[in-house]
């Protein structure tokens, strides 16, 4: 391929001081030469409404069309309660449907997440795989990445300064641009 891979940059938290918000920054500068991500922020996206599925508000519109322009996803969540944040279900439910409309189809995707807790964000990328096999998406396996007690990853400012989760991440950034470039291989 003679283009950087484009992934799309999800983070699965509207709050302006998310560590997530802060992981995927971090992910956008260590992103590998041979890939590019952008991000889209889920703030303003809608709860879903089946009523409105052939109707799609425009935050919405957008968020399909960036999914489907991209070659990979790579979602940063939280957890919360033990799984997926409601924003980032109601953006997937969007996003998938209606069922012959689901702009995840087929596409690579990576997972990750950080959180001021001892098990990071484990449960909730559980859920999300889980979400994944639906939605026919292609996930990285390796490396995991559930960054623990965020407090002491980042600084003052939100800038990631733990060098292993720095390497975590372009390992997993790397593994995502491997795989995409496999599946487009494969096409």
């Amino acid at each position: 391929m003679d283009r950087p891979i484009r992934i799309l940059g999800i983070a699965g938290s509207l709050r302006k001081d998310s560590y997530n918000k802060a992981l995927l920054r971090a992910a956008v500068q260590l992103a590998p030469k041979s890939a590019v991500i952008e991000t889209f922020d889920l703030e303003g996206i809608p709860p879903f409404n089946q009523d409105l599925e052939t109707q799609l508000p425009e935050k919405v519109k957008d968020f399909k069309a960036k999914i489907r322009a991209a070659d990979a996803i790579l979602i940063v969540t939280p957890e919360y309660n033990y799984s997926i944040p409601g924003v980032l279900k109601n953006a997937i439910d969007w996003a998938s449907r209606p069922y012959p409309d689901n702009a995840f189809d087929g596409k690579p995707v990576a997972v990750m997440g950080a959180s001021t807790s001892m098990l990071g964000t484990a449960r909730a990328q559980y859920h999300l795989r889980q979400c994944f096999v639906f939605l026919n998406m292609h996930p990285t396996n390796l490396p995991e990445v559930f960054i623990t007690f965020a407090r002491e990853k980042f600084d003052e400012n939100g800038e990631l300064k733990d060098e292993n989760t720095k390497k975590l991440i372009v390992k997993t950034l790397e593994n995502l641009t491997s795989w995409t470039l496999r599946l487009i291989k494969d096409e």
